[in-house]
């Protein structure tokens, strides 16, 4: 049986509308390029070695109706004026061969830049445990630094507010991994 760790991950967003609570989730995917692969949630490890890659050459490499297999972080709201928000973290430790984290954070009431930090900050804090630190210091730009153990932390986060009265709105945010 072929192996089924990811070798690749890209990160996506969208938001998307609709009377529906369906259709908006369906435009949220289609706003996030991901909308035509049949989708498989998993949960929150970013596998040693995996290469993290952008978007567009992310999806170079799949086929329609393919299976996905992708953290997703995902909110809806039908209630004017509500903001909405959902993003993703991700920590890889500067080890390679150890495995990262990936967390989903949904929120209401939120900026884009609190929820954001709230989904890097738990991947960073559930990376400082799997290493047995208790703590983690924030570097010179605003990163998550385990005394140099981790290589790189970032967000990646989909905001909206309801605009219409009887109309659905949804953001999703997600890790997408390549396998084959």
């Amino acid at each position: 049986m072929p192996s089924m760790i990811p070798r690749k991950i890209f990160f996506v967003k969208g938001v998307g509308t609709h009377r529906s609570q369906l259709g908006s989730f369906e435009n949220a995917l289609r706003d996030a390029d991901i909308a035509k692969y049949n989708l498989v949630e998993v949960s929150s490890i970013f596998p040693p070695y995996a290469e993290l890659v952008d978007k567009e050459e992310g999806l170079k490499e799949l086929k329609a109706g393919q299976i996905l297999h992708l953290v997703l972080a995902r909110n809806s709201s039908n209630e004017l004026n509500r903001l909405i928000t959902a993003s993703i973290g991700f920590a890889i430790p500067r080890n390679r061969t150890m495995y990262g984290y990936i967390s989903e954070h949904h929120g209401f009431g939120e900026t884009p830049e609190a929820s954001g930090k709230f989904a890097e900050e738990l991947a960073a804090e559930m990376l400082a445990s799997t290493i047995g630190l208790d703590s983690y210091e924030l570097d010179e730009n605003g990163k998550f630094r385990l005394n140099d153990a981790i290589l790189l932390t970032n967000n990646v986060t989909a905001s909206s507010t309801v605009k219409k009265v009887e109309e659905w709105t949804t953001v999703v945010a997600a890790a997408v991994m390549i396998t084959s």
